[in-house]
C-alpha cells in the first residue's frame, strides 16, 4: 500500500517551515482507496512569495485546524505504507519535523517519482511535476496546491508502476509487507485478485517472483496454480507469499508484457509457454517460372519469414484459408504434391497458376497482397484496443515496421499527438517473438480500431 502525499508550506528557514496545506491519497497499486485533504493553521506567518506561489494566505488559515489536530488521521491514513511524493526529501522532512515539534519520531519507508522517473522515462528536459505531467499527457489542476499536486502524482505513479518492467517498485513494496506477519492463506490470496483481463506474479516472502503469467481472468488462472497437482503447482503452493498483479483490459498488452516479464525476469517456474514458441514459418520464394510460391517450413533465423505460428498443423490450416481468401494455388503454397495440375484446378477452383494458365505477375499480385497485409513492413500504426477501465484504451505502436511498445491513454490528445504517445509508451524490444504475438493476435481477434500515420 502507498500514501501518496503533497505538502504545501509557508517557506521560510530550513527546518523551521510549517504546514499550510496536506493531501494524501492512500493508492493500492491500483486505485484510491482513502484520502486526506485539509489546510492546515501552521501559527507562523507564510511568505510572501509563497502566498504569490500556491495562492493561499494568512486570512484563509485562521479557522483551519493545527498541526496537532489532523497528525492523529496522518499516522493512521500513512500506517503501513510507502511514502511517495514528487521529491519526496523535502515532503518527508516537513513531516517529520512537524511530528518531532509534538515529540512523535514519525517513521516511513519512501519513494520519490523523480528518482524513479529519471530511470524509468529518461531523457525528458525536465523533471519538475508541471512539466513532466504536461509531456505526459496527465491532466493537471490547481498546481502548487495540495490536491493537485498529489492526484497528478497518482497518475504518474501508477504509469511508473506500469513501465517498471522489472518490478522493482513491487519487490521492494512486498519486503516491507513482510513485517507485518505471516503469510496469508492461498484463499486469502485468491480473494483479493480480480476477474479481469491482465499479467500476474507470484512471490516468495522475500519478494522474487517465482512465476509470471496472463490471464483473461486473473482470479480463475491463480486459482488453478493453487489447485494443481501437478510438480510445479505444488511447489508453488508451498512457496507463495503473495501474488500481484497489473489489469491490461487488453490480451495484446498482457502477452506482450507477460513475454517480456519472463525474459526479464526469469522467474524459477516459468517454463517457455508454447504460445510463446513460433517453430513454423511462412517464406516465400521464386519458382523457375517466375511465380511467387509461399513455403511452411520450420523456422529460420537466417530467412525473412512472413508470418509465424506455434505449430505445424496450426501453420497448414490457416495456409488453406489464405489459399482460398487469396485464391492462391495450392500447389503452390504447398499444399498439394503433385508433378502436374492441382486439385483445385480439377474441380475449377484454381485458375491454373499451377500449368502455366495465368502469368506470374497476374498470380504474383494476389500473394504479393497477402504478404503487404501480413507484414508490418514500413507500416506505421497504433493498435487501439480496450483499457483497464471503461474511459481508457490501450495503444500498441507500431513504427516504421518497428514494435515501440505500449500504452493506456483516456485523452483523445494523447493518441493524436505522437510525441504524448511516445512518452506515454512503455519501450519494449522489437524482435520474432513480439511480432509473431501481434501479427498472431490481429489475426485470430478483433480489436477497437487500427491508427495508421
Amino acid at each position: 500500500m502507498y500514501a501518496i502525499l503533497d505538502i504545501e508550506t509557508t517557506g521560510g528557514q530550513f527546518n523551521e517551515e510549517g504546514i499550510t496545506e496536506i493531501a494524501i491519497y492512500k493508492f493500492d497499486g491500483h486505485e484510491i482507496v482513502d484520502q486526506f485533504i485539509s489546510l492546515v493553521n501552521p501559527e507562523i506567518p507564510i511568505q510572501p512569495f509563497v502566498v504569490k506561489l500556491t495562492g493561499i494566505n494568512n486570512a484563509m488559515l485562521v479557522s483551519a485546524p493545527k498541526f496537532h489536530e489532523v497528525a492523529k488521521r496522518i499516522v493512521e491514513i500513512t500506517q503501513d505504507c510507502v511514502l511517495v511524493a514528487h521529491n519526496t526529501v523535502f515532503d518527508y522532512r516537513i513531516l517529520r519535523t512537524e511530528f518531532r515539534r509534538l515529540g512523535y519520531d514519525f517513521q516511513a519507508k519512501t519513494l520519490c517519482t523523480v528518482e524513479l522517473a529519471k530511470i524509468l522515462i529518461p531523457e525528458q528536459p525536465s523533471y519538475s511535476l508541471g512539466k513532466l505531467v504536461r509531456a505526459l499527457g496527465i491532466p493537471m489542476t490547481d498546481r502548487h496546491r495540495a490536491e493537485g499536486d498529489a492526484l497528478a502524482t497518482v497518475k504518474l505513479f501508477k504509469m511508473l508502476l506500469d513501465k517498471d518492467l522489472e518490478k522493482v517498485i513491487v519487490k521492494e513494496q512486498i519486503k516491507t509487507e513482510i513485517t507485518k506477519g505471516i503469510a496469508p492463506k492461498l484463499f486469502n490470496i485468491i480473494e483479493a485478485l480480480p476477474n479481469k483481463t491482465g499479467v500476474y506474479y507470484i512471490h516468495k516472502e522475500n519478494g522474487n517472483i517465482i512465476f509470471i503469467g496472463k490471464s483473461r481472468n486473473i482470479k480463475k488462472r491463480v486459482n488453478q496454480h493453487f489447485t494443481g497437482i501437478t510438480k510445479s503447482a505444488m511447489k508453488i503452493q508451498q512457496e507463495v507469499f503473495t501474488v500481484t498483479y497489473e489489469e491490461t483490459g487488453s490480451e495484446l498488452v498482457a502477452l506482450l508484457k507477460e513475454t517480456e516479464e519472463i525474459k526479464r525476469n526469469r522467474p524459477i517456474y516459468n517454463r517457455m509457454s508454447p504460445k510463446s514458441h513460433f517453430p513454423v514459418a511462412i517464406y516465400s520464394e521464386t519458382d523457375e517460372n517466375g511465380y511467387l510460391n509461399l513455403k511452411l517450413q520450420k523456422a529460420d533465423g537466417r530467412k525473412k519469414e512472413i508470418t509465424a505460428y506455434t505449430s505445424l498443423q496450426e501453420g497448414k490450416n490457416i495456409l488453406f484459408r489464405i489459399s482460398s481468401y487469396y485464391n492462391l494455388c495450392q500447389k503452390l503454397t504447398g499444399l498439394y504434391e503433385t508433378k502436374a495440375e492441382c486439385f483445385q484446378h480439377k474441380i475449377n477452383e484454381c485458375d491454373g497458376a499451377c500449368i502455366g494458365k495465368i502469368t506470374p505477375e497476374e498470380y504474383n499480385k494476389r500473394v504479393q497482397e497477402f504478404i503487404t497485409k501480413s507484414s508490418f513492413e514500413s507500416q506505421s500504426m497504433v493498435i487501439v484496443d480496450k483499457g483497464r477501465t471503461i474511459s481508457e484504451r490501450s495503444a500498441v505502436l507500431i513504427e516504421n515496421g518497428v514494435y515501440k511498445g505500449y500504452a493506456f491513454y483516456d485523452l483523445n490528445y494523447q493518441i493524436s499527438n505522437i510525441q504524448i504517445l511516445k512518452n506515454l509508451i512503455t519501450p519494449m524490444p522489437n524482435n520474432r517473438d513480439t511480432r509473431n504475438i501481434i501479427q498472431g493476435y490481429l489475426r485470430k481477434n478483433k480489436v477497437m480500431k487500427i491508427v495508421k500515420f
